[in-house]
């Protein structure tokens, strides 16, 4: 199902609504359980209305943070991304509130009256159980469910999601302990905590052609300059076409500085393991599997094309 509107203005949406309202950076399993409640099929039922009711997400524009620090916020599902995600829930619209000193500026009380039930037409609103909101984030869920309910609106607290880890530690799922897995290259928790597996999505451009000429050709992808990336090094991955996203292919991906060729800048590569052919301009989501190694500098080229068939080796397994 495709998301019938994407849109940054109020006069656009489809109403009425029952919303998902927060961040959702990551779409992860903890924010997949908030989405869930706009399908409440016991209250969708309760409701006598001959007028179709829409689901869909409120977030803003920029991330709050962004806004208040001035720092660019890498995100780990940028625009394209999410949407794309959202789509596979079934969510019907993404509305993208702009986050300027006015809407930040807002009480609780205003922001949920002015915003969510005047503007928006919201029947129902679904949040995490530590949702902050309205002027310097003092409203919680609790006090959007009674500011709400004082207007005949219904609002569902979703409780954190946790994750049982291998030594039997229980963490609570967020954005930011994904963000420190991936900075640590422990993909499989990365992996767990979302419910999917962590991927990077991008055109492939002309590069410096040095894997062709140790005989290992890569692809270079250029990413959405606000992508979050994980750790630096060489990573087991699956590969998909835009175009034909039913042909799995299995690669080697390298994220780093090339240090053995003395690189300078960032760059994405990845070689396809039994593939050739020409990926110019073609679009690739790279799935993360495992991490191999560390980015490392090598004596040669020699040691360099000894540890990269190595690394194929390992992510053909």
């Amino acid at each position: 199902m495709k998301i019938l509107l994407v849109t940054s203005s109020l006069e656009e949406i489809l109403k009425p609504n029952v919303i998902a309202l927060g961040n959702f950076d990551g779409i992860h399993q903890g924010h997949q359980q908030v989405l869930k409640s706009t399908f409440n099929q016991d209250f969708l039922d309760s409701i006598s209305s001959n007028t179709p009711i829409y689901s869909t997400v409120v977030t803003f524009t920029p991330h709050p943070r962004e806004f208040f620090t001035g720092e660019k916020k890498q995100l780990l599902t940028p625009l394209n991304e999410k949407v794309k995600l959202l789509e596979k829930l079934g969510i019907n619209q993404l509305l993208l509130l702009p986050f300027d000193r006015e809407l930040a500026s807002l009480t609780p009380q205003k922001f949920t009256e002015n915003i969510l039930i005047d503007r928006i037409d919201a029947c129902l609103i679904s949040v995490g159980k530590d949702f902050r909101f309205g002027h310097q984030r003092k409203g919680n869920a609790q006090d959007l469910k009674q500011i709400a309910s004082s207007k005949g609106i219904k609002v569902i607290i979703s409780q954190e999601q946790t994750l049982t880890l291998k030594n039997q530690q229980n963490i609570r799922i967020s954005s930011s302990y994904i963000r420190i897995c991936l900075e640590k290259g422990d993909v499989e928790t990365a992996n767990q905590m979302l419910g999917y597996k962590y991927s990077l999505t991008g055109k492939v451009i002309e590069g410096q052609k040095l894997g062709r000429a140790i005989g290992f050709p890569t692809a270079n992808l250029q990413l959405p300059t606000d992508k979050f990336l994980p750790r630096f090094g060489v990573y087991a991955v699956k590969v998909y076409k835009e175009h034909n996203p039913n042909m799995t292919l299995k690669g080697v991906m390298n994220i780093g500085c090339r240090p053995t060729v003395a690189g300078k800048q960032t760059t994405v590569e990845v070689h396809l393991l039994n593939w050739s052919g020409d990926l110019y301009n073609q679009v690739l989501t790279l799935e993360l599997e495992r991490f191999l190694r560390p980015e490392q500098k090598f004596s040669s080229l020699d040691a360099l094309k000894q540890q990269i068939s190595n690394d194929c080796v390992l992510a053909n397994l």
